[in-house]
């Protein structure tokens, strides 16, 4: 996900026949507290997991998409956390802060805010950046081949720093949430020649994960793809009460298909390397926990414009704002049509600790 006005996915006449997934099992890591997110110094690292290197899109950056294309750096963005916009795309924090909290680390800095200094990189550097992918999509900001090679070329330049053993003891986050599939259906307007489409974003993600994996990270955590059919845009005419059954078919080929490929990769590479962080089954576990909670349909965003159009931080000439918050933002799993709440991400997080877990076997 990206830049709030970018289409998603809205895919029409999809084969009905694609093989769902299995969830996750629960079991959860008790060591585990979401105390970090306060009292994180840097200073007590879980098991020698050190740095964290952030890769994908908007369910993973903390800033680094510019402020004069995004939605995210205004106002209501960022009143839980941090009070105030700061490019998250979230009344608070996102997928990465929590993946942090659970190193026992601070949030990596977003590369567009870095300092060339040792200090600011000392838990890692976030590369995502709000409506990328894996190939071009319709925003203009540096995708993930892109924000590797930054990544690549910061190792080199800063190599007393980012020495192999202390890659070799960091995790990397890949976050890939279906912008390519927005760019997709914008440029097709339908679904025909989808299913080799998703067949060539996973290739390309896996060669992503492969080339990081080259670059020295040997833990990495790379998202199945959230249920799209079950984003508030997505639900929006179905009042929210209902996910696109059509749009998650599409979405469970693609993690299908990436879990076949991440198997690959670990036995390719016989060091486990590489773990699927079950954004579909988090979401639909949560879902059906908490649906129609307090009479109110947990689809329904908590940040919304006033009328078709507009969205979350839609203002007039005058300033004056197009859009209404929701008055309690804690009680709301989505914030905006596309992205979770802070209060989402943590129920996100809790489902996925067990997957967590396995970065430190």
């Amino acid at each position: 996900m990206g830049k709030k006005e970018e289409p998603v996915v809205f895919f029409f006449y999809l084969l009905s026949s694609f093989a769902l997934l299995s969830g996750i099992q629960g079991v959860e890591c008790s060591s585990s507290t979401e105390q970090h997110l306060e009292k994180s110094n840097g200073h007590h690292h879980r098991l020698g997991l050190s740095k964290l290197f952030v890769f994908g899109d908007s369910y993973a950056d903390t800033g680094n998409i510019r402020k004069s294309v995004s939605s995210s750096w205004k106002l209501p963005y960022g009143i839980t956390f941090p009070g105030k916009p700061s490019g998250r795309f979230s009344d608070g924090r996102v997928l990465t802060d929590y993946v942090a909290s659970f190193m026992g680390i601070k949030s990596p800095v977003p590369y567009r805010w870095r300092k060339m200094g040792r200090k600011s990189m000392r838990h890692g550097v976030n590369f995502a950046c709000g409506g990328t992918g894996v190939f071009q999509t319709m925003v203009s900001e540096p995708n993930m081949t892109t924000q590797i090679l930054f990544f690549q070329r910061l190792i080199q330049h800063h190599q007393r720093h980012f020495t192999q053993a202390n890659l070799a003891s960091s995790v990397a986050l890949v976050s890939l949430a279906g912008n390519d599939y927005g760019a997709y259906n914008a440029r097709n307007g339908s679904a025909q020649g989808l299913r080799v489409f998703i067949a060539s974003v996973v290739n390309q993600l896996v060669l992503n994960l492969k080339r990081i994996h080259d670059l020295g990270v040997k833990k990495i955590a790379v998202t199945a793809l959230e249920p799209l059919g079950c984003l508030p845009q997505n639900t929006v005419m179905a009042s929210y009460l209902q996910c696109n059954g059509s749009l998650n078919m599409a979405v469970n080929l693609h993690n299908v298909l990436l879990r076949q490929a991440v198997a690959k990769l670990n036995n390719e590479t016989k060091d486990s390397a590489f773990h699927i962080l079950d954004l579909y089954d988090a979401f639909m576990s949560t879902f059906k926990r908490h649906a129609n909670h307090a009479g109110r349909s947990i689809l329904k965003p908590c940040c919304v414009g006033v009328r078709e159009g507009l969205s979350c931080g839609s203002v007039d000439k005058k300033g004056v704002k197009q859009y209404t918050v929701c008055k309690k933002p804690n009680s709301a799993f989505f914030w905006d049509d596309v992205h979770p709440s802070q209060s989402g991400w943590r129920s996100v997080y809790r489902a996925l600790q067990a997957s967590l877990c396995q970065l430190y076997h």
